[in-house]
C-alpha cells in the first residue's frame, strides 16, 4: 500500500524577506530610506546592508513607479489620438467643460458676495438696534 503526502511548493508562500521587500516597494522610496535610517540607528550593520541592497537593486536611483505612471497617464490624455473626428470632439468637450467651470466659479463668487452683503447688512442692523437701545435708555 502506498501513502501519498502533499507538499506545498516554497514558491507559493514567499518568505519574510520577500514579503518585507514587497511591502517596502508598495510604500515607495521613502519607506526604504526610513528602514535604512532605522537600521543605522538600531544596529549599524543592518543599515549598511540595506544601503548596499538598495544600491545593488537600483532602488536608490530610480524614480517612484507610482509617480511616473501617473505622469504617463496624464500625458496620454493630452496627445492627439490620430483620429481627427475624435480629437475635434475631445477639444470641444474640454472647451465646454472649461466654460462650465468658469461659469460655476463665477456663480460661487456671486454667492460669496451675496452672503457677505447679507452678513454686513445684519451687522449694520444689529449696530443700529444697539444704538437705538442705548439712546432709549439714556
Amino acid at each position: 500500500m502506498t501513502t501519498v503526502t502533499q507538499t506545498s511548493p516554497l514558491a507559493s508562500q514567499p518568505g519574510w524577506f520577500t514579503r518585507a521587500e514587497n511591502w517596502l516597494d508598495s510604500k515607495g522610496k521613502g519607506a526604504w530610506i526610513a528602514a535604512m535610517v532605522l537600521g543605522f540607528v538600531f544596529f549599524w550593520p543592518v543599515g549598511l546592508a540595506l544601503l548596499f541592497y538598495m544600491i545593488w537593486s537600483k532602488r536608490m536611483f530610480t524614480s517612484c513607479s507610482r509617480k511616473s505612471e501617473k505622469m504617463r497617464h496624464g500625458m496620454n490624455a493630452m496627445r492627439p489620438s490620430g483620429n481627427n473626428a475624435f480629437d475635434a470632439y475631445k477639444a470641444d468637450t474640454l472647451r465646454r467643460l472649461e466654460d462650465e467651470q468658469q461659469q460655476f466659479e463665477a456663480f460661487l463668487d456671486r454667492l460669496r458676495d451675496a452672503k457677505d452683503k447679507a452678513e454686513f447688512d445684519q451687522f449694520m442692523n444689529d449696530r443700529a438696534d444697539k444704538a437705538d437701545n442705548d439712546t432709549a435708555q439714556a
